[in-house]
């Protein structure tokens, strides 16, 4: 076949330039350290200047305060209108004062001649308490707020920029005590048309303007931020315990799993230019030039999937760290199926600033295929339960004068000297289906995904055409999407799905074996018998999906499959671990069971919530079964529960335990985390947790149940308070505060 010169040369031009690039980042290492750096905040324009990239990187500005302030979440609907989350009232002080008025807003910006910066913004949604997470769907936009667990729809139905139609799209009236950070924290429209949060147990769909809900097999806990690849790989990271990726390995939908060594040991390592005195840890999580060694609050990670940057950037996982000032760039590794996550770089991260306000909190990829970053630009990034007055942080922040710095906010773009920002401006939700269906082979995740969501929530089926012909001729990516968009106006037909499962492409094939998992629910033998077809299949990552979509399937020809599957991949890592896993799942699941049975119905309610409470917030540094979080050779961020004698023992002093927290050795051994008081959360939320962990059966643990009451006559005596006077807030909805303070007279 001749290959036409101009091709061949663009093909070495691409080479060369990409040969360039790597020679350029090669050489790539930290400038300057600012050890002793001035808190006093800098004009956008003087903190750009105290940005590194690498070569040819540069960072602009698209928004800065007053349009945008405490800027956390934001989200671009179907014709490129931005929708910014801010929490207006987060960290004002020391004591979280007004933390929880509802002054909070989500605003709405627009870049009208689409020239790369917003010039024009109103105010979306007003009057909210501490919004968590957007997601505009369609001319909707999906909204949730700290301490409640409804998901709100808002609509602005006569064009002024403004809100002016509100409803529940999904009820739950559970109130939501967790500590701010331990909530719920971003909303992802996966390719499989799942909603996923980032942490808990529900996904969701979308259907008939509302959303039904989905129970998963574990609680996820991610914190802030969740993000996918091109296939539909979930990531997670867990800011809590200093996890920068966790929950990479499969869908939620098959469990939790996670491996120690899924990133290399040296990608958990920062390398901040500046001095990181307002780290939680203090000296000990420093080094000796006073930067931060390791993950504290790695939060708002994403994996590019833009295309006007370099693409050796596409697929890398990105992550910031706020308390760092920096943002880390893994590459990801597959290797026979399982995911590891290895730095880019050595001894110096992707993005590093020397501004001490510079507060890195969500990454994303635009619809101009360039990345985006959201700063917070703030003071204080550590919430008021670790931040009194008397803790090494409450001095910083009074030192430094930390609290003064408030107010402000930054949306940033990272472009490239080689490359154009896309000057396309998104029309989507007013293009027929014709055109939607055009741009699911756009070279931009971000242009895929809205395609695909516009056509599923109009429930266009006059796409299906279009669609059935582009899973048969399209690109990799576009015949991917394709599928799923049929998938998600239930218009997937066996024809097109034994299409997909043959494609020559194994991620074709993967998506399609993910895709079937409707047709196995109907126990089809039809689909069955021609997936067992795939068990000798060249890639690794079809089989393991062969696997895990199979193994929930009571057809005896799917078990055979899947038998025959752990059978001959031996070898397979992660298959036989997740089996191993699923199968131990229904085993703990069986012997919970066993044991409810003996306790009386109101213990049983109440060892039943608190199994639930735990998995959504202690699980995040004691783990799911009580032994601890072990993630390469990071240390344990809490001691283990299991076989613990404060947990089996005496009742009083677990009960002070939970109202007071704890610092400090345990058992002689120093843990990095510190369990702030958990004295603001109610007598009934205590005793359900703390009856579980004394019950469970994962954790071995067989004492008896501590009572609502118990916990009300502990409290009445014991004068909890924080070391320095942090207050405690209401659980009251409508009335959050803080509760008159109390002398600390009961040592620990």
């Amino acid at each position: 076949m001749r290959i036409p010169v101009a091709v061949l040369l663009a093909c070495c031009t691409l080479a060369q330039s990409c040969k360039q690039e790597a020679e350029d980042e090669s050489t790539y290492q930290r400038k300057f350290i600012t050890t002793n750096p001035d808190p006093k905040p800098l004009s956008p324009k003087e903190s750009i200047k105290k940005f590194q990239l690498p070569p040819g990187y540069r960072v602009e500005l698209v928004a800065s305060e007053p349009m945008v302030q405490e800027p956390v979440a934001m989200a671009w609907d179907g014709n490129g209108v931005l929708y910014v989350v801010q929490m207006n009232t987060y960290m004002k002080d020391a004591n979280a004062t007004e933390e929880y008025e509802p002054t909070s807003r989500i605003m709405r910006l627009e870049d009208t001649d689409w020239d790369g910066h917003m010039d024009k913004v109103s105010v979306f949604i007003d009057s909210l308490v501490l919004p968590r997470t957007v997601l505009p769907v369609g001319d909707e936009v999906l909204v949730t707020v700290t301490n409640q667990q409804h998901v709100w729809s808002y609509k602005d139905t006569n064009g002024d920029g403004v809100a002016d139609q509100k409803k529940i799209v999904f009820r739950n009236n559970a109130i939501d005590s967790r500590n701010l950070e331990h909530q719920n924290g971003g909303f992802y429209w996966n390719l499989d048309n799942w909603i996923y949060p980032s942490r808990d147990n529900l996904r969701y769909k979308y259907k008939n303007e509302m959303l039904i809900a989905d129970t998963l097999v574990d609680n996820m806990i991610g914190q802030w931020g969740l993000t996918a690849d091109n296939y539909g790989k979930l990531f997670y990271s867990e800011a809590g315990p200093g996890l920068p990726a966790v929950q990479i390995q499969q869908m939620p939908a098959y469990g939790s799993l996670n491996f120690r060594d899924q990133y290399a040991e040296d990608f958990t390592y920062l390398w901040p230019v500046i001095g990181n005195v307002d780290a939680q840890g203090g000296p000990r999580a420093l080094r000796e030039d006073s930067t931060l060694v390791r993950f504290t609050s790695g939060t708002g990670q994403s994996i590019f999937r833009g295309d006007r940057l370099p693409q050796n950037m596409v697929g890398d996982y990105f992550i910031p760290e706020p308390v760092g000032r920096v943002i880390k760039r893994g590459k990801v590794i597959n290797q026979n199926g399982k995911i590891r996550i290895e730095p880019a770089y050595k001894g110096v991260d992707w993005l590093a600033s020397a501004d001490m306000n510079f507060r890195p909190v969500n990454t994303y990829t635009g619809p101009d295929g360039c990345f985006y970053i959201v700063d917070m630009y703030h003071g204080i990034i550590q919430e008021g339960e670790w931040t009194p007055p008397d803790s090494y942080l409450g001095k910083k922040i009074v030192a430094l004068g930390l609290d003064k710095n408030k107010g402000m906010g930054r949306i940033y773009r990272v472009v490239h000297k080689d490359f154009k920002r896309d000057r396309t401006k998104p029309n989507m939700l007013n293009e027929p289906a014709s055109k939607l269906v055009a741009h699911l082979s756009h070279p931009n995740g971000w242009w895929r995904d809205m395609a695909q969501q516009t056509i599923i929530v109009r429930n266009d089926k006059s796409a299906v055409p279009a669609l059935k012909k582009l899973v048969s001729d399209g690109s990799q990516l576009a015949r991917i999407h394709a599928l799923w968009t049929l998938e998600g106006l239930d218009a997937l037909d066996k024809e097109t799905l034994t299409l997909a499962l043959q494609d020559t492409d194994w991620q074709v094939r993967k998506s399609a074996i993910w895709a079937s998992e409707l047709f196995i629910q109907q126990n089809d033998d039809e689909v069955i018998s021609q997936l067992g077809q795939l068990t000798t299949d060249s890639s690794a990552d079809v089989r393991i999906q062969l696997m895990l979509s199979l193994r929930n399937s009571t057809n005896q020809t799917a078990q055979q499959v899947v038998q025959e599957l752990l059978r001959t991949n031996t070898e397979n890592e992660l298959m036989q671990f997740s089996y191993k896993a699923f199968e131990e799942t229904k085993v703990k699941a069986e012997a919970e069971l066993a044991l409810l049975k003996n306790l009386s119905p109101a213990d049983r309610a109440l060892v039943s919530k608190g199994a639930v409470r735990y998995k959504q917030l202690c699980s995040n540094c004691h783990g799911m079964n009580g032994t601890g979080i072990v993630m390469g050779n990071d240390p344990m961020p809490a001691p283990p529960l299991v076989g613990s004698a404060r947990v089996t023992g005496d009742k009083i002093a677990l009960i002070q335990l939970m109202l007071m927290g704890l610092q400090g050795p345990v058992d002689g051994k120093d843990y990095p985390n510190i369990m702030p008081p958990m004295a603001s959360n109610s007598d009934e939320y205590l005793a359900s947790v703390l009856s579980y962990i004394r019950n469970s059966s994962e954790f071995g643990n067989k004492s008896s149940v501590i009572t609502e009451d118990e916990v009300k006559n502990v409290r009445s005596f014991t004068k909890y308070m924080p070391p320095g006077g942090t207050t405690l807030r209401s659980l009251e909805i409508g009335k959050l505060g803080r509760a008159e303070r109390q002398n600390w007279d009961t040592k620990r």
